[in-house]
C-alpha cells in the first residue's frame, strides 16, 4: 500500500515471531536487512528494549552528500509483534519520518510481517525538497522484508 506520505509492505515469513523481533531489536543487523544500501553499519548499540532509547546508525547516501549518522528514537514497542522508531540526522529532533514493524503470528512458524516508511509527519518544506520523498522506494521495503526472511533462515 503506498499513499503520498507512506509506504507499506507485507510478507510472510516462514519463522516464528520471537526469532523475528530478535533479528528487528538488534541494531547490529540493520546492515543486512536494508534494502535501500544506505544503512553502512550500526554504532555499538544494544538491543532495542523499549521506547525512549536512541540508537546511532552510520549511514551512506548522495542526498546528505556522502557519509553522515543517524540517531533513530524508539517510538513503538511490543515485544513480539511491534518495534518503531523516528530517524532524525546525528544530533537533531526527528523531523518527521517513521519506520515501523508490524508481526503478526500466523501458527507457530510463520508471521505476516509489514514493513511502513511514513514520512506524514514532515512539515519542513525544504527538507522536504532536499530529500525528495520517499527517499526508499517500495521495492527497497519488499528487498528489506526479503532480507528479513534469509536472516531468521540462516
Amino acid at each position: 500500500m503506498a499513499t503520498d506520505t507512506m509506504i507499506s509492505v507485507s510478507r510472510t515469513i516462514n519463522a516464528p515471531a520471537p526469532d523475528i523481533f530478535d533479528v528487528l531489536t538488534l541494531p547490529s543487523r540493520h546492515t543486512e536487512l536494508d534494502g535501500s544500501g544506505f544503512v553502512v553499519s550500526d554504532d555499538h548499540n544494544d538491543r532495542i528494549t523499549g521506547t525512549g532509547q536512541v540508537f546511532t546508525m552510520n549511514m551512506t547516501g548522495p542526498h546528505m552528500g556522502g557519509d553522515y549518522k543517524t540517531e533513530n528514537h524508539v517510538i513503538g514497542y511490543d515485544k513480539n509483534s511491534l518495534v518503531a522508531w523516528a530517524t532524525a540526522p546525528a544530533g537533531a529532533e526527528p523531523p518527521g519520518w517513521e519506520w515501523v514493524w508490524e508481526l503478526k503470528a500466523d501458527g507457530p512458524d510463520s508471521t505476516d510481517v509489514t514493513l511502513t516508511y511514513d514520512w506524514s509527519r514532515v512539515t519542513d518544506k525544504d527538507l522536504l525538497q532536499q530529500i525528495g520523498f520517499p527517499l526508499v522506494s517500495k521495492d527497497q521495503l519488499e528487498d528489506s522484508l526479503g532480507n528479513l526472511a534469509s536472516a531468521v533462515s540462516s
